[in-house]
């Protein structure tokens, strides 16, 4: 790998914060009406969204009217949170990890994670979820799985990503597999849905969006120059009245910890 180690998960997205905020996709608002229909879900739920980053996984919640614990460990992310949600006060943010999040014993009604399991150290996070949540309550884990088929650019993007970022392969949440969500929830017993996301780019949001990844280069690596030109012909290549789409399946799992 060029350079050294690998950042720690908690500090690796620090220098991207500006760019996540205005990059990253959001999540539909079809999550809430399945969680309704699938767990009972209510506004009076109290809730702990754990890696809560800049807050985009706390917003669905906000809205329909649950009080929201964001549990993040990187102060930068943590920080634009809590300026997103000003003013707000169903948002409650908290210094803390999802090994230690710090919250009482038996004190949620659901625990959400959205885009950061592949982050967690899932032992230690399963205990801890069975200690602050409340008796036969929900986790539900959630996250925008970018789409590797189907347009030519999602395939070329793909190619792009596993030849300039070298961290890619090893930081994905498509690396988790069925049997790390089976020892989480401690059986096979969890559900899974699926849904539609999409982002639409020109090409100073495509380099946003790439430089909000935390395996993306930093304009001080040698590939970087050489990487943004190659960005730059791809999206010559696909792009259509002056944007390229970015395609996702919302992947959403729930269930009770056993």
């Amino acid at each position: 790998m060029r350079g050294s180690k690998m950042k720690d998960s908690k500090t690796r997205f620090s220098d991207r914060v500006e760019n996540y905020i205005k990059y990253r996709p959001h999540y539909p608002r079809e999550i809430i009406s399945v969680l309704k229909q699938k767990i009972n879900l209510d506004k009076k739920w109290i809730i702990a969204d754990i890696g809560s980053g800049t807050g985009i996984s706390s917003e669905l919640f906000i809205e329909n009217g649950n009080i929201v614990y964001g549990i993040e460990p990187n102060d930068e992310m943590r920080s634009a949170a809590e300026k997103y949600f000003t003013g707000n006060n169903n948002f409650i943010s908290i210094p803390g990890s999802a090994e230690t999040t710090t919250l009482k014993e038996n004190s949620m009604d659901l625990v959400i994670t959205g885009q950061a399991f592949h982050w967690f150290d899932i032992k230690k996070t399963r205990d801890e979820f069975i200690r602050i949540l409340k008796n036969n309550c929900y986790t539900v884990l959630f996250w925008n799985e970018r789409k590797t088929e189907g347009s030519g650019f999602q395939i070329d993007y793909e190619i792009f990503l596993r030849k300039y970022c070298k961290e890619y392969n090893m930081v994905t949440q498509k690396n988790i597999t069925s049997e790390q969500f089976v020892r989480f929830y401690g059986s096979g017993d969890y559900k899974y849905e699926k849904m539609n996301n999409s982002q639409k780019f020109n090409f100073e949001g495509l380099k946003g969006r790439l430089q909000s990844s935390s395996y993306s280069p930093n304009p001080d690596d040698p590939v970087y120059y050489e990487m943004t030109e190659k960005l730059f012909c791809l999206f010559q290549k696909h792009e259509r009245d002056g944007q390229v789409s970015f395609e996702y399946d919302t992947e959403v799992y729930y269930g009770k910890i056993v």
